[in-house]
């Protein structure tokens, strides 16, 4: 089983003036420690489960160009953007141009987005559930069309490219993934099983059936169920001195039974990088042997 670091608070003990120079380690630390991908959340305030809105929250791409950049192996992506945040062709750019620098590490974590809050509070667009779908199905396919190096003109029922110029094209072989973040039955893993190569998933009591749902929806458009990458949200919490490591590798390994590839979430007091020691020594090793 594959391993990945979200980071999703920047409020750190010594504040901003440090903020950069902590990154730095964690993501360096993070890299050594073993984990495959590193990700940030796609927000411009602090999420409610984390804290208020006024804690320290940086931009999503900014950010991983400057993680590309303390990085050498770990894989880079949101989780996830929200579609309505960026017009597709930019986005496009921006996901190719974190993939050229950082020698071909990028991934685009994307989703049909849900901070109401957030969006009218900075004026970006925030439109009805129905429409942030439509305009999901339609950004997917546009990324497709730039990764995959085509010019032709896009046109659909809410965005208009005439030509989709991508240069230079993704260094990632056989192409830039393309992960889906959600769990919506009738159209989130439906978008899965037609677009993506990989979902994230929350844990609970419903996760196998959201699985089963999913092979239903590739079963119906002639989908390799097992091509799609599974990920699933979990965070380790290892205690302060690795006093928790055997209930992390237990939830880790129950989770691979029911077929999730990729465990991804934070790390508790990921500021202290003596936690990443203990993951190296401890939790790699032990999924690895799943």
């Amino acid at each position: 089983m594959r391993l990945g670091l979200h980071i999703s608070n920047f409020t750190w003990p010594e504040g901003a003036p440090r903020l950069g120079a902590v990154l730095a380690d964690i993501a360096s630390s993070a890299d050594e420690a073993g984990f495959e991908r590193i990700s940030v959340m796609d927000h411009l305030w602090q999420i409610g489960v984390i804290g208020p809105p006024e804690q320290d929250m940086l931009e999503a791409y900014t950010t991983l160009g400057f993680l590309a950049a303390h990085t050498k192996n770990a894989k880079l992506l949101t989780l996830v953007t929200g579609v309505v945040y960026r017009e597709p062709g930019l986005l496009a750019k921006a996901v190719t141009t974190l993939d050229v620098l950082s020698g071909g590490r990028a991934m685009l974590g994307i989703g049909a987005a849900w901070n109401e809050e957030e969006s009218r509070g900075l004026g970006l667009p925030f439109p009805p559930t129905k429409e942030r779908f439509e305009r999901l199905e339609e950004a997917l396919r546009v990324c497709k069309q730039m990764f995959a190096g085509d010019e032709t003109a896009f046109e659909g029922r809410h965005y208009t490219l005439t030509r989709t110029l991508n240069s230079p094209q993704p260094l990632s072989r056989p192409h830039l993934p393309i992960l889906i973040g959600g769990g919506g039955e009738k159209k989130t893993l439906r978008l899965v099983a037609q677009y993506a190569d990989a979902c994230n998933l929350f844990p609970g009591p419903d996760v196998q059936h959201k699985l089963d749902v999913l092979k239903q929806h590739c079963d119906d458009v002639g989908r390799d169920y097992d091509e799609i990458e599974k990920t699933v949200l979990y965070n380790f919490d290892l205690g302060e001195k690795g006093e928790r490591v055997g209930e992390t590798v237990e939830g880790l390994r129950r989770l691979h039974e029911l077929g999730f590839t990729v465990g991804h979430g934070g790390l508790r007091n990921a500021w202290d990088t003596r936690q990443f020691e203990i993951f190296a020594k401890e939790i790699v090793p032990a999924a690895e042997a799943f």
